[in-house]
């Protein structure tokens, strides 16, 4: 059997090279005269300078904006090529960059076609169009003196990216016979079964693709006709797969035979584990090295593992490009599993476990037996309410909250077959894609379900689905009535002893398109489930029970279950007509706190907020402030007492709630996507029409500008809470709830939100501002709430609550002298009297004498009066009422 070694001096030896290509494809390409300059970066300890050289490449007619990193020296070097996902640019690979560099490789990054400062549409990494950039950026490799060649124009060269970087690695080492290692990540195969799984449309998936570009004016005409044809059918057709097909690696799958580390993501609905193990098995059979990698993060968030990942990286091209033969690939497979949390940081604790051999998504099965009677399961009109899985861009890491027992993920009644194991008799890893037949009947036409597996805690009462992952399944009439086998979504997940396997298929599911005619399905579990349990790797000590770690996540998302499965079990009280129009009415307010029979967070709270008001609500730390306005907002449920907005009570998922835009306690965005893209996902997950959403208005009155266009994980705090203060506006909502809107924001940024609360009420809309910024909320708000220990102070305008007291406003046609409110300071029953910053003015705080006895001595004393009023900052007037509490 040839060895690994041998292989290698086989590809460096490969002939006949296309030793006149790269000529032909120089004179294509051309440096534009007056771009280049020259950058010098600061290396890492004691390594050696990086030096970058930026330019914009003239590539077949298109303007391609580039960075070359290298070290000085002389000596001939490997190149890599580092590509950047979808939506970013070179920018987002300048670190790896600069470390491959100072590792002493020449590096060349690029923002593709579309994207950055290059010219040109996006194609997708078409063959004649992004993949052959890469092809003419390799011949200018050729020509640089401090690049390794193995022939002439063929130079020593490996190409590395994730996502849309990593497909186009991928792709370059099926066109270009040049490549010599490969190290794709989190990225595709085969973009049609990505994107239309089994014939079912990933619409918010692709929604992502169409605005994270830039809209569909930013992509090759063809590609915008097809996603326009398949968002509006809802369904994929042929043409559309064949699209996508040709422009994914898996059309070049006999010609990627070259040394490649797969690096995929547990935590990814957009490119799951099955797409990795489809490059790595084709890879393989060409007769080239492989090593698979699954990282715990992914698309949906969690842990990219970074470091650990670009030093694998590292390892892999200094045994395929330098040919050193000591450098650490790594094992064939390693996946990263989660097992704990630390204490010092509260970040959850990961550990690698590996094997000599890849063992795919079926090694080492067992067979789980699942109930079989038969269910019925309604597709309702239009697909909703559909059932939550994975949400991009809502998730933000929740999906690797299921390795440590949590979850959330909902399915409604009516809308699901379900099938359970009996309890587990010992603890059960499984790592593959679990597989079961079934047996579907419809009424009519296609049968579209999505199948899931979750862990069942002993009592029933909690459900985790790993990875937030589901798989689709279109079940065509000529398999429907008998056995067909669904190969469900890859995991890694370990099943604790005592737990239960529950099979789920659902009629709907929120990040695909199913159906819009109601139906009927007949569903019947035809056999046993089928797990992988890769029994080769080598395992770790075993984690705490999940249940010892998981808990201070596991609150908080149960308690959310809690409150969402509480909506069908609450009846909601009829609305009040005398109320329609009133934004807010909150009677006797209670919620006490967990465990507690007689304290309380918020006790017997009145008050009432009328169109056009904008209410400050103020109260000292640990006053119920935030408890308020969660309720308010339906995320927990009152003890007693009512809320009513517009006059419908209010309860979790209460649909007024659509007429009320809130940012309490910071909002999530996912960081990979710029500030325009999070918004439009947001808003595509609430289900309602696009024209609703007046995202121009929102996004004129954040005034993020260009910032847009950038990834979220760019933004400063202070641009995370516009951004969150656009989501919250989306839509224009009626009632608007801001929970310390201004953390992060400078004097300018402060001014400016002031100014925009003022102007949204000014329209009719009401405005609610929970702050510490007392001057800004005096400055800002009509109306007031002070709360103390969760209990009402005092409710009413600004005026009236900082107007009481013994502290007057004196104001003149003339600048008042020190010497005159020196005087004043000295008559009776004068306590002080101190000049207004502007001159014009004297504060003056009786003690004893009366406004009238004030005025008369005013008079006396030749002062040109224009006003005299009563006057006390907010502070002044929030210190009194809630006697001296700690704002």
């Amino acid at each position: 059997m040839e060895t690994p070694l041998a292989r290698t001096s086989r590809w460096r030896r490969r002939l006949p090279r296309r030793r006149g290509r790269w000529a032909a494809g120089l004179a294509a390409l051309v440096v534009l005269a007056g771009a280049v300059t020259w950058t010098a970066v600061t290396g890492d300890g004691d390594g050696p300078a990086v030096h970058r050289q930026d330019r914009m490449m003239r590539v077949d007619g298109v303007s391609l904006d580039t960075s070359y990193f290298t070290t000085g020296g002389t000596g001939r070097r490997p190149a890599v090529l580092i590509g950047h996902g979808f939506g970013g640019s070179k920018d987002e690979v300048r670190d790896q960059a600069e470390q491959l560099a100072g590792a002493g490789y020449a590096v060349l990054t690029w923002s593709a076609r579309g994207f950055g400062k290059s010219g040109g549409e996006i194609s997708l990494n078409a063959p004649d169009r992004e993949v052959k950039d890469v092809s003419r950026l390799i011949d200018w490799l050729a020509q640089r003196p401090e690049v390794e060649l193995d022939a002439q124009g063929d130079p020593r060269v490996g190409v590395t990216g994730a996502s849309y970087g990593g497909a186009v690695s991928l792709l370059a080492a099926g066109y270009d016979r040049r490549v010599d290692a490969i190290a794709p990540q989190i990225t595709y195969w085969n973009l049609a079964d990505a994107l239309f799984p089994d014939g079912v449309f990933k619409k918010l998936w692709a929604g992502i693709f169409i605005n994270t570009g830039g809209g569909c004016q930013k992509f090759e005409k063809q590609l915008c006709r097809m996603y326009e044809r398949v968002a509006v059918s809802g369904k994929p057709d042929a043409a559309a797969r064949a699209l996508l097909t040709e422009r994914s690696p898996s059309a070049v799958a006999d010609r990627i035979k070259v040394p490649a580390l797969i690096v995929q993501g547990q935590s990814d609905s957009l490119f799951p584990l099955g797409q990795a193990d489809a490059m790595a098995r084709a890879i393989s059979g060409n007769g080239a090295p492989v090593a698979v990698d699954w990282i715990a993060g992914g698309h949906d968030g969690g842990d990219p593992e970074t470091d650990r990942v670009r030093q694998r990286i590292g390892g892999w091209f200094d045994r395929y490009l330098k040919d050193d033969r000591d450098a650490d690939t790594g094992p064939a497979f390693r996946v990263t599993r989660t097992g704990g949390i630390d204490s010092t940081d509260g970040a959850a604790l990961t550990r690698g476990e590996s094997s000599d051999t890849y063992p795919g998504l079926s090694s080492g099965t067992e067979t789980i037996a699942l109930g079989r009677r038969t269910q019925t399961v309604h597709n309702p009109a239009g697909a909703n309410p559909p059932a939550i899985s994975a949400v991009p861009g809502l998730g933000g890491g929740l999906s690797q909250l299921s390795s440590l027992g949590v979850g959330l993920s909902i399915d409604f009644p009516g809308q699901y077959a379900r099938f359970d194991s009996a309890p587990l008799d010992t603890s059960l890893r499984v790592t593959g894609s679990p597989t079961v037949p079934v047996t579907v009947d419809a009424q009519q036409g296609d049968a579209v379900l999505f199948g899931k597996v979750y862990d069942v805690s002993p009592d029933g009462e909690q459900q985790v689905l790993p990875s937030q992952l589901v798989a689709p399944f279109r079940i065509t009439p000529d398999q429907q009535g008998k056995p067909v086998r669904l190969t469900l979504p890859a995991i890694d997940h370990s099943f604790a002893a005592g737990h239960r396997l529950r099979l789920v298929l659902s009629a709907t599911d929120l990040g695909y398109a199913s159906p819009a005619e109601p139906t009927t399905y007949t569903v019947t579990a035809a056999g046993p489930l089928t797990v992988p349990t890769a029994p080769a790797l080598k395992t770790a000590p075993a984690a705490l029970p999940w249940w010892t770690w998981g808990l201070p996540a596991a609150a908080v998302v149960i308690a959310a279950l809690l409150l969402l499965t509480a909506r069908r079990r609450t009846a909601t009280p009829a609305p009040d007509p005398a109320l329609a129009d009133v934004p807010l009415q909150i009677t006797g307010l209670s919620k006490k706190y967990a465990r507690s029979t007689d304290r309380y967070a918020v006790q017997d709270l009145s008050f009432r907020v009328e169109k056009g008001q904008v209410l400050g609500l103020l109260g000292p730390n640990g006053a119920g402030k935030t408890t308020t306005l969660r309720m308010l907002m339906g995320l927990i449920t009152p003890d007693d007492g009512e809320i009513r907005v517009f006059g419908q009570a209010i309860r979790p998922g209460a649909p007024v709630l659509s007429r009320v835009g809130s940012f309490v306690e910071g909002a999530g965005f996912l960081p990979h996507l710029s500030g325009r893209a999070n918004l439009d996902l947001y808003w595509r997950a609430t289900g309602r029409p696009a024209e609703d959403a007046h995202i121009e208005e929102a996004l004129e009155i954040a005034g993020l500008g260009e910032a847009l266009a950038r990834a979220v994980r760019t933004y400063s705090q202070g641009m995370r809470q516009r951004l969150a203060l656009a989501q919250a506006m989306l839509g224009l909502p009626d009632l608007l709830i801001l929970d310390e809107p201004t953390n992060g924001l400078d004097p300018p940024q402060i001014r400016e939100m002031r100014d925009v609360m003022i102007r949204y009420a000014a329209g009719g809309r009401t405005v609610i501002v929970s702050s510490h910024l007392l001057s800004e909320v005096e400055q800002s708000c009509t109306h007031l709430v002070v709360m103390d220990r969760g209990r009402l102070v005092q409710a009413g305008p600004v005026a009236e609550i900082t107007g009481s007291g013994d502290m007057l406003l004196v104001t003149s046609a003339q600048d008042l002298s020190e010497p005159l409110a020196g005087k004043v300071a000295a008559l009776p029953g004068i306590g002080s009297a101190v000049r207004t910053d502007d001159g014009r003015g004297l504060l003056v705080r009786l003690d004893g004498a009366t406004p009238p006895e004030l005025i008369a001595e005013l008079v006396r004393l030749d002062v040109p009066l224009t006003g005299v009023g009563p006057h006390r900052r907010l502070e002044d007037a929030f210190l009194t009422l809630i006697s001296g509490g700690s704002a």
